[in-house]
């Protein structure tokens, strides 16, 4: 398994940049629910040895980890974009809205690292890496603090639809969640834009 280093990190330090901010997304290839994103200043002298891309660890270390990176973290923030703004921009757009959202938060940016993707109209500058959460601490923590907060305003959202079993499948397209939708409809936090619902 691939570690995630502070290799770009240190290598940005040493050229003078100081606030480094990772930035992930997380919910993009979901059927329903927001899209969130994070932006996360870690230190590098942070000790986050199961440190890794969200999609490599379990719900129970993703959230122990979640604690440990807003606490060990210089500043971190998390933003979303809802459903409505996702059919008013078009997934790409509105997955960079909501990284903006997310960075505008954190105070002094110097530098930005984004998992795969740079950000058009960034007043910073930027590097996009691909598999950036599975090769730079920053952006894994990121990746982190962006899954876990959606999760759980999926959670919540169960409660309102505890038909379509929200809190199982987070929104994602699981058979559980296709045949809810086969047996109920869509309903107001489904993407009715994806093909799915066409």
């Amino acid at each position: 398994m691939q570690t995630p280093t502070y290799l770009i990190e240190r290598e940005l330090i040493d050229q003078g940049f100081q606030a480094i901010v990772g930035v992930d997304e997380a919910g993009c290839g979901a059927l329903a629910g927001p899209l969130v994103a994070a932006a996360v200043v870690l230190p590098i002298n942070s000790r986050l040895k199961l440190l890794r891309d969200s999609k490599l660890l379990s719900s129970r270390q993703r959230d122990q980890l979640y604690d440990l990176i807003i606490d060990k973290a210089a500043a971190w923030a998390a933003g979303s974009v809802s459903v409505e703004e996702i059919y008013q921009l078009g997934l790409r757009p509105a997955n960079y809205l909501a990284m903006r959202r997310a960075i505008d938060q954190i105070p002094s940016v110097d530098f930005v690292l984004v998992d795969a993707w740079t950000l058009p109209g960034l007043p910073y500058p930027q590097r996009g890496i691909i598999r950036g959460d599975r090769l730079v601490k920053s952006i894994a923590a990121a990746s982190i603090i962006a899954k876990v907060t959606r999760d759980r305003l999926m959670k919540n959202l169960a409660v309102e639809y505890p038909e379509y079993h929200f809190g199982v499948h987070k929104g994602y397209g699981t058979l559980l969640h296709r045949q809810a939708i086969k047996e109920h409809g869509p309903c107001p936090i489904h993407r009715l834009n994806y093909k799915t619902f066409r």
